[in-house]
């Protein structure tokens, strides 16, 4: 049996008071438990989105690469890297949260940075179609980047509230409910053993009251 909680007086009102914790606490247990099946689910459905965002990202970011290196197989590394200098453009994010189950996630809105070859600030002439492919792709890719950023740091939001969540819930489950229900058992058996006492000690009151009575009336 699980320890009793000291400090509690072995009364009926103290006996009230357990029930009504008790009931409390196996209310408050049962919404933990529903509200962490949920933020599993959620958990879930979010891995299974990090897993896709992470699948596009290096898919995009391979093409990327890969049409990169052949640019600069094509033009040479130094001219690649000349028109690196003046294509860089201002990445503008907007950074905000939503509420999942109540916990905050993190919500990125990133603006289109996808720009056609005169926006990038270079022209036709020595360049390669392959650098075209390669800045299209890249730029496709910073919005996948922040896309996984966002998920990623919505699952270790969830796993951290999962694994909060399931602690309270085994407290509850094996700590606190149990102990209050050996107390409130302790408290039963106490006030049993008290009645009987109690009982004894009026049989020996009457006992002697009757034996004083018969004394009385011998005399």
């Amino acid at each position: 049996m699980a320890e009793i909680i000291e400090g509690i007086s072995p009364t009926r009102m103290e006996l009230l008071k357990l029930g009504r914790r008790i009931k409390l606490a196996e209310k408050g247990h049962k919404l933990l438990k529903e509200k962490r099946d949920a933020l599993v689910s959620e958990f879930l459905d979010v891995v299974q989105r990090v897993q896709e965002s992470r699948d596009s990202t290096n898919e995009k970011l391979e093409a990327a690469f890969k049409d990169l290196l052949m640019a600069q197989a094509v033009m040479g590394s130094d001219a690649v890297w000349q028109i690196s200098q003046v294509t860089g453009q201002e990445i503008k994010i907007d950074v905000d949260t939503m509420n999942i189950m109540g916990v905050k996630v993190p919500m990125i809105v990133i603006e289109d940075v996808k720009r056609s070859m005169v926006d990038r600030g270079y022209g036709f002439a020595d360049t390669s179609s392959k650098l075209d492919d390669a800045s299209r792709n890249f730029e496709e890719a910073i919005g996948e980047v922040i896309k996984l950023a966002e998920v990623q740091q919505s699952v270790q939001s969830l796993a951290s509230e999962v694994i909060k969540t399931k602690r309270r819930v085994n407290a509850l489950e094996y700590i606190v409910i149990p102990r209050l229900k050996a107390t409130a058992i302790h408290i039963r058996m106490r006030l049993a053993e008290m009645e009987r006492e109690n009982f004894t000690r009026l049989k020996k009151i009457k006992a002697a009251i009757e034996a004083g009575e018969e004394g009385a009336e011998a005399a």
